[in-house]
């Protein structure tokens, strides 16, 4: 989850666009056979036994991948405004195939959604132990530790997410989270948030169990995992597909369902000039994670979430131990950071310096007994930590469309920043471009202008607290105005 902004472009820049036309169709090689979920490991998968590749003689013809990830954002600002733009005229297959790449929210319900309508999908995700982006959940073996280290819970707010909540919670995915959640002022005053807030929703076994639950019954979407898809590359009238050299496949669209440096590498080199702009124009928050767990329960507490008031180095703690139904001993909670805090400490988040590591650690702890109103030094001492920064936290800004898409690429982006900062955008920003792309390739590619959106929406800053949306949830005592609550 850094804060950073566009660096100003010279006018040499601002170049025309070139348009780069792939003309050679190709006669597709996939059946309409419905698949089930398989799920692969991206060390053992080879361009051979890649169950999307369909030309056996891809990876010959390949060249090494020559992705920099030493590039500084100036090189590739200049590089993203100065591609050609592609433009794809080969036909659209009876059987076209879509390349998703993020299996957060966003990404699995646009797959659900071109499932829906006939539509084959591969996702690739990075997920070592599980998909879910910012759901994500920590188990530590051989205590059993559980930690929700990104999201924490969710509201409902718009009738269309509320289907979705509610099959989840008829299939036992989801519940209500009727612990007690508040506010917490420094010295430990704490005002619970009243009956008439919204249901508050979280994930049974931990919110990583939903996203892994969502494509359980799927047919015809494909999960690559840990993959990290480096580079795109227009040829023949597909996009090609490749991890650090080795070919993921061709396929006929592309989603980008992921956010930051990586997706911003990924697109300054792939002939998507106006997608690439867009993505330049997110602003994103850095914010810490703190995963503690203690053998004494925390001294001075009576709820099990909290949005901290007036404190630096944190703005909520929750007790996953309690929010889990897994009471007793060791009690595991989650710590955020502020966003001025996440910036403050900013460092590279692949390699934390120890010293930055022990700054942070300490610096949070004693947050929490501000917060906490505990005498210094008082706070039992965990018998557990793990420190993590997403270093690209949470939007900043927003373009409020509800997906990204450029018909002369057949590419797309969707992500809850292009609506707002929670798990309702995120998920209905991925059915509107799967909802999109099914009706640009049922209509084969034609009068391609009537299906671009959102290449030229200008960002606005996106308001709120520190870390994620949560509509309907308004803040204890706020009377006269409603203010949205964010939370990873």
């Amino acid at each position: 989850m850094a804060t950073s902004s566009l660096i100003p472009l010279s006018t040499s820049f601002l170049q025309p666009l070139k348009f780069k036309t792939i003309t050679k169709p190709r006669i597709p090689d996939l059946s309409t056979t419905k698949k089930p979920v398989t799920i692969c490991d991206s060390e053992k998968n080879t361009g051979t036994s890649n169950p999307t590749s369909r030309n056996p003689n891809f990876q010959k013809r390949r060249k090494s991948n020559s992705s920099k990830y030493g590039t500084s954002r100036r090189s590739i600002l200049k590089k993203s405004f100065l591609q050609e733009q592609v433009t794809f005229t080969a036909r659209i297959p009876a059987d076209p195939h879509v390349a998703i790449i993020g299996g957060g929210m966003a990404g699995l319900v646009c797959a659900l959604d071109l499932e829906a309508r006939g539509v084959q999908s591969t996702v690739f995700d990075t997920g070592i132990h599980g998909l879910g982006g910012r759901l994500g959940t920590r188990i530590i073996e051989p205590q059993g530790l559980i930690f929700d280290h990104a999201a924490q819970f969710f509201t409902a707010n718009d009738s269309r997410f509320i289907q979705y909540v509610d099959g989840w919670l008829e299939k036992g995915l989801v519940r209500e989270w009727k612990g007690v959640v508040g506010e917490l002022e420094i010295g430990g005053s704490f005002s619970q948030f009243p009956p008439s807030s919204p249901p508050r929703y979280i994930a049974v076994n931990g919110m990583r169990s939903l996203a892994d639950s969502l494509l359980l019954e799927s047919q015809m979407v494909n999960l690559v995992r840990p993959c990290w898809i480096s580079k795109l590359e227009p040829l023949n009238g597909m996009w090609h597909l490749s991890e650090n050299g080795t070919p993921r496949g061709q396929f006929d669209v592309i989603v980008i369902a992921h956010n930051g440096k990586c997706a911003n590498r990924l697109l300054s080199a792939s002939g998507l000039p106006l997608v690439a702009k867009q993505m330049k124009k997110l602003d994103l928050s850095s914010i810490w994670a703190l995963l503690a767990a203690f053998d004494e329960p925390l001294p001075a507490v009576n709820f099990e979430g909290a949005f901290v008031k007036g404190v630096e180095s944190l703005s909520w703690m929750g007790n996953n131990s309690a929010k889990l139904g897994n009471g007793g001993a060791p009690h595991c909670w989650t710590f955020f950071s502020t966003a001025a805090y996440g910036k403050q400490n900013k460092v590279p988040q692949e390699n934390i310096p120890a010293v930055t590591s022990e700054k942070v650690r300490a610096g949070m702890l004693q947050g929490v007994e501000i917060a906490l109103g505990l005498p210094e030094g008082s706070l039992p001492k965990p018998v557990y930590t793990r420190l993590q920064l997403w270093g690209a936290a949470l939007p900043k800004n927003t373009p409020a469309v509800p997906c990204i898409f450029d018909p002369q690429g057949r590419a797309g982006i969707c992500g809850d920043w292009l609506r707002g900062s929670n798990l309702e955008s995120a998920a209905l920003s991925g059915a509107a471009l799967g909802k999109h792309i099914a009706d640009f390739l049922q209509n084969g590619g034609a009068n391609v202008e009537e299906f671009e959106i959102g290449l030229h929406d200008r960002l606005s800053p996106l308001a709120g607290h520190d870390i994620g949306q949560f509509p309907g949830l308004t803040s204890v005592g706020e009377k006269e105005e409603a203010k949205s609550y964010q939370l990873l």
